[in-house]
């Protein structure tokens, strides 16, 4: 049986859950959150508790069975507590600032690169720390505007200027040599 499919959810207080068939609908202080899963996977609530059990060991319900339990416990934690992704500005020049609740990025083009939140997320910056944090209750807007802010200058290998996550590692490579 699937290691994380048969681990119990175990709801923190302030989160509401409504369960119909594979319809989920989580709703808690961060936000609301709601998610059809695959048919066939069996969603049993008990009281603070939430199960996730398939049909059969068949190969796909094997494979919905870790998923499914996954995403529900995403759903759970994101509107109990959140989540965040942390960005780093490295460069001679560069810079993160907030306009309202815009981030306004100097980067090294010849204009400001201005993102603009969607829904649910939301922009920290630490301009001591050069950090930029990314907040949010869904864990996959929160990554991927996290990797789209990245993309807007990725780290380079030679200097490490660039926007890169806070854990990430830059491998760096030698420059040039000049002539002897």
């Amino acid at each position: 049986m699937s290691r994380i499919g048969r681990m119990p959810i175990v709801l923190p207080a302030g989160v509401e859950v409504q369960i119909k068939d594979t319809y989920v609908k989580v709703k808690g202080p961060k936000g609301e959150m709601e998610h059809t899963f695959p048919p066939g996977m069996i969603i049993l609530r008990e009281d603070r508790i939430i199960n996730v059990q398939r049909p059969s060991d068949a190969r796909t319900y094997r494979a919905l069975h870790g998923m499914t339990r996954a995403l529900i416990n995403n759903m759970v934690q994101g509107v109990s507590t959140g989540f965040e992704k942390v960005l780093e500005v490295n460069g001679v020049g560069y810079r993160a600032e907030m306009e309202g609740e815009n981030l306004v990025l100097y980067v090294g083009y010849s204009h400001p690169v201005v993102v603009k939140p969607p829904q649910g997320i939301s922009f920290a910056v630490d301009a001591r720390t050069r950090q930029i944090k990314v907040m949010g209750y869904d864990k996959e807007a929160v990554g991927q505007m996290a990797a789209d802010i990245r993309k807007i200058r990725p780290p380079e290998p030679y200097k490490g200027k660039g926007i890169k996550y806070l854990e990430e590692k830059i491998r760096r490579k030698a420059g040039k040599t000049g002539k002897v």
